[in-house]
C-alpha cells in the first residue's frame, strides 16, 4: 500500500478546517455584543439561551483568535473572554475569580506562558542581563498548578493550549524558553488529566503567518486558522 502524499494530507486537513469555519444561519455576532470595548475582541457578549458557555483565557495570541472563534462556533457555543489580556500566571492568580465570575462554564480553553517568559527593564521589552524575566520556572509551576486547581473546581472541561513558539530575533524573549515552560506545563496537565490543544506543529510547519518574522503575534489569516483548529477541538469536547 502506498503512503498518502503530503499534499493529500494537507488538502484533507484544510477540508476539516473549512468545515469548522463554515458560516451558520444565526444572528450575526454584532447583535450579541452588549458592551463596547476599545477592541471588539474584548467586548463582552450576551449568551444565546440554551448554548454551552466557553471561556477563553490567554494573552494577545488568544485575543487575536477570539472573533474568528466566535464566528466558527456561532450557533454552537457562547464564547467569552475577559475584557483584557490575561498576561502571565501571577496576574492570572490575582484576577482569576473576576474572570470566572458567577456563571457556569462548560469549557475553559486556556494558556499562560508567553508573558511569563518575557524579559523587561523599566517596563519595556529588554534582553538579559538588563532585562528580567517576569516569572521564573519554579514560580511558573506553582502558579500554573494553582490556576489549574481553581479551574477544576468550576466543573468545566479544561483544554490547555501550549505556549506558541518564539521566532528568531523576537525582542524580550529567548528562543527555546517557550518549549521549556511548555514541558513544565505538560507535567501539570498530565497529572490533572487536562486535554491538550497543541497548535504548535501547525505553526512550526509555516502554515500560520506572523505579523513579522521576528514578531510573536499572528496576522488575521493566521489567527483565523488557529481559531478554526480550536473550534474543531471544542466541538469534539462538547460532543462528548
Amino acid at each position: 500500500m502506498t503512503k498518502p502524499r503530503t499534499s493529500t494530507i494537507l488538502f484533507s486537513f484544510l477540508l476539516v478546517v473549512a468545515a469548522a469555519c463554515a458560516p451558520r444561519a444565526t444572528e450575526p455576532a454584532e447583535a450579541m455584543i452588549k458592551s463596547k470595548a476599545q477592541k471588539p475582541e474584548l467586548a463582552q457578549i450576551d449568551d444565546v439561551a440554551g448554548l454551552p458557555r466557553v471561556l477563553i483565557l490567554g494573552d494577545s495570541i488568544s485575543i487575536g483568535y477570539t472573533l474568528p472563534l466566535r464566528a466558527a462556533l456561532r450557533g454552537i457555543a457562547n464564547v467569552h473572554r475577559p475584557p483584557e489580556g490575561c498576561g502571565h500566571t501571577a496576574k492570572a492568580l490575582e484576577n482569576l475569580e473576576k474572570w470566572l465570575g458567577d456563571g457556569r462554564w462548560d469549557v475553559i480553553h486556556f494558556n499562560f506562558g508567553l508573558h511569563d517568559i518575557k524579559y523587561t527593564a523599566a517596563g519595556k521589552l529588554a534582553m538579559p542581563p538588563e532585562g528580567k524575566r517576569s516569572v521564573e520556572p519554579e514560580q511558573y509551576v506553582k502558579n500554573l498548578e494553582a490556576i489549574v486547581t481553581r479551574l477544576e473546581k468550576t466543573g468545566a472541561q479544561l483544554i490547555w493550549r501550549p505556549t506558541t513558539p518564539v521566532p528568531v530575533g523576537a525582542m524580550g524573549r529567548i528562543r527555546g524558553d517557550a518549549e521549556k515552560y511548555n514541558a513544565l506545563a505538560a507535567g501539570i496537565m498530565s497529572r490533572h488529566g487536562v486535554a491538550i490543544d497543541d497548535l504548535n506543529p501547525l505553526i512550526m510547519a509555516g502554515k500560520v503567518g506572523r505579523t513579522a518574522p521576528d514578531n510573536v503575534h499572528f496576522g488575521k489569516k493566521g489567527s483565523r486558522l488557529l481559531a478554526c483548529r480550536i473550534a474543531a477541538t471544542i466541538k469534539k469536547i462538547l460532543a462528548r
